[in-house]
């Protein structure tokens, strides 16, 4: 019996006609940048929009599965923030003066910046330091997302605000137990047509249905 191949999260460019879309767990070099399966950037060089990432603060850009990233977007990681408690903010350590960094408690740190599964981030967003965003979140194109993000939420802004939930909170809630992107690639191929099934009550029912089995 002939079998359709499954897509293949290790290769890089999957789309022959769009070699620019690139599956970011392929090409991710840096240990402190954790990528989900079937994650992919529309552009090349992933790694130089992630700014201001220095070993020695520990944080880390962890982005779930299944997600999209459009051309342009930036992650600004905790490097970038300064000292605030000084009568300077120049990073003088950093720029070349005979001296040690600050202790890391002095600097304004935000921990890891988290974006759950599924979300889609529009063109030339900018995501700050410890931002999460949940998962199924929409960002909108040129958004500056400086707070957290709740789960299927569409944020749109600078500052990104939420301007309305994707579903009602009985649906989000059933969408966030399934966590359809952790089952078997065979199972989400299965689920893709109610997946993409316009109609929510639909989906609740059908959702409903699987979690009860």
């Amino acid at each position: 019996m002939n079998t359709i191949p499954l897509p293949d999260p290790g290769i890089p460019h999957p789309v022959a006609h769009a070699p620019y879309m690139t599956q970011l767990k392929s090409v991710v070099t840096r240990p402190n940048i954790i990528v989900g399966d079937f994650t992919y950037y529309s552009g090349t060089d992933f790694e130089a929009h992630v700014t201001h990432h220095y070993d020695f603060l520990g944080d880390r850009l962890i982005i779930g599965k299944f997600c999209q990233i459009a051309a342009g977007v930036e992650f600004v990681m905790n490097g970038a923030n300064h000292l605030m408690d000084a009568a300077t903010t120049y990073p003088f350590y950093v720029m070349g003066w005979d001296m040690a960094p600050p202790p890391l408690q002095r600097l304004p740190l935000k921990g890891d910046t988290v974006v759950g599964s599924d979300v889609w981030i529009g063109q030339n967003a900018t995501i700050l330091p410890g931002v999460h965003i949940g998962d199924g979140a929409i960002i909108g194109l040129n958004s500056t997302v400086a707070s957290d993000i709740p789960a299927y939420a569409v944020a749109v802004g600078n500052p990104a605000r939420v301007i309305r939930m994707r579903f009602d909170d009985e649906l989000i809630a059933l969408l966030e137990r399934l966590r359809w992107w952790d089952r078997p690639i065979g199972e989400i191929s299965a689920l893709i047509p109610m997946l993409t099934d316009p109609d929510p009550d639909h989906l609740r029912c059908e959702i409903i249905k699987l979690l009860e089995n």
